[in-house]
């Protein structure tokens, strides 16, 4: 298998809570290309999570949006763009529920465009699949639901995305595959379960549930808390993102998860466990626990089959999980 080296990097939505990760990682691995991060800095977003990057001469902040095409057009002719890392997305399934639009906006036409420019620069400098690639970040989402007792997805696995968000997300795989197959287009493409670390943003499930015991009040749980989901520690997945992009062969897939599944309830009651060590003194927090009427098109389970990726990268999530939830946990206290 040979291997890819990027030299200047495109990184969309690079100042979110996965991309932000993802730079400090790069540029802490990767001591010779250069980042450019096209972020709109939407309510997800913030630039304190690129304070004290590892070599900040090789990083560059643009603020604008992936569906700006003379901008997008305009950064891969400046910086000679050979390799986009394409995080930027709208990712809150409630929020899609409420206004689907603006996931239609950002996640299929916000992906089409930096596809179309990619193609058009990157034939214009007749570069080959060894001189330029498309990395594009999804979901395991778009794969819909599992019943407790089926098989994890696998990159076989039919899409049958159950949310706005998701959709959009299958929206766009489908044009990146499409921009392969027809244009010849170089990618790869990963899809990924739910991810936990520090500065998520706080409407996620580990940051609520941690903001509730911290302030006291309910913890919203969903139906009957039995929905499982598959967690993955953020820097893991940067490693795997990384992993894909200097050795995943052009054209592929690849599935991207921690073997750690856990149902919200059992989750929360652990976070209220290792909360009554940090904030003794408000324990038991599991009093805390509230059963609230479930999301619309709830999804029963998410569960990743990382396999196809395994001779490049491999992680046993679950090992570390208590240890690198809590001090995860630590940092919301001490950041909320």
């Amino acid at each position: 298998m040979t291997s890819y080296q990027p030299r200047n990097l495109l990184i969309t939505g690079g100042a979110g809570f996965i991309g932000s990760h993802f730079i400090h990682y790069w540029l802490e691995n990767d001591k010779s290309s250069r980042v450019i991060n096209l972020d709109a800095l939407t309510y997800a977003g913030s630039l304190k999570y690129l304070e004290n990057l590892p070599d900040n001469s090789r990083y560059q902040f643009v603020h604008g949006s992936i569906t700006d095409k003379a901008l997008v057009t305009k950064l891969l002719k400046e910086h000679h763009i050979d390799t986009i890392v394409h995080f930027a997305a709208e990712s809150h399934v409630d929020r899609s529920i409420q206004d689907p639009g603006i996931f239609i906006e950002t996640n299929v036409v916000g992906t089409a465009v930096l596809l179309e420019a990619a193609k058009r620069y990157w034939q214009q400098q007749g570069w080959s699949d060894a001189q330029c690639r498309f990395h594009h970040i999804s979901t395991d989402e778009v794969y819909g639901s599992l019943g407790f007792d089926d098989p994890p997805f696998t990159e076989q696995t039919p899409y049958a995305p159950n949310s706005p968000y998701a959709a959009s997300k299958a929206a766009a795989d489908h044009w990146v595959r499409v921009y392969h197959h027809t244009y010849k287009l170089p990618m790869t493409l990963s899809n990924c379960s739910n991810n936990f670390g520090s500065h998520q943003h706080s409407e996620k499930f580990i940051p609520t549930v941690v903001r509730a015991c911290q302030q006291q009040k309910p913890i919203p749980i969903y139906g009957t808390g039995n929905n499982v989901r598959d967690w993955l520690f953020v820097r893991d997945h940067c490693a795997a993102i990384a992993t894909i992009i200097h050795r995943g062969v052009v054209g592929e897939q690849y599935n991207i998860g921690g073997n750690n599944e856990w149902s919200n309830i059992n989750l929360a009651k652990l976070i209220c466990q290792l909360m009554d060590t940090l904030l003794p003194a408000q324990a038991p927090h599991e009093r805390l626990i509230s059963f609230v009427t479930d999301r619309a098109g709830h999804d029963q389970r998410y569960a990743i089959n990382p396999q196809k990726l395994a001779p490049l990268w491999v992680v046993d999530g679950r090992a570390h999980f208590i240890e690198q939830l809590k001090n995860t946990m630590e940092w919301f206290l001490n950041n909320q």
